[in-house]
């Protein structure tokens, strides 16, 4: 059936299967202190790479600004990594955090 969806299609399922992913762990993640889990991503220099995922216990998120805990939550790479902007490699290359806010089982990304 998916064979029949165009590209952009395919990504809106995809993205809400990881989204759907990322929300059923908020449970464990909350019961082992984690407020925050986010991946950095940077297009600059047209290559694209996107951190390894990052679990903080701050009341706050901000990239660099707040220290990350030890939390294994590698299970979730891929997941994010599907919720990161198409084509934010490209031409000057866009950057940015997806961001789950695991109290408020709140995902956000940049618009």
């Amino acid at each position: 059936m998916e064979d029949h969806l165009t590209f952009e299609e395919q990504l809106k399922q995809h993205q809400a299967a990881a989204k759907a992913a990322i929300l059923a762990q908020c449970d464990r993640l909350a019961t082992a202190g984690i407020t925050f889990v986010a991946a950095h991503f940077d297009g600059s220099g047209d290559d694209g790479v996107t951190e390894d995922i990052k679990c903080y216990d701050s009341d706050v998120y901000g990239y660099e600004e707040c220290e990350h805990v030890a939390h294994d939550a590698s299970e979730l790479q891929d997941h994010f990594e599907v919720l990161v902007p198409y084509g934010y490699e490209n031409d000057a290359g866009g950057f940015g955090d997806v961001v789950l806010d695991v109290r408020n089982a709140n995902h956000r990304r940049p618009q």
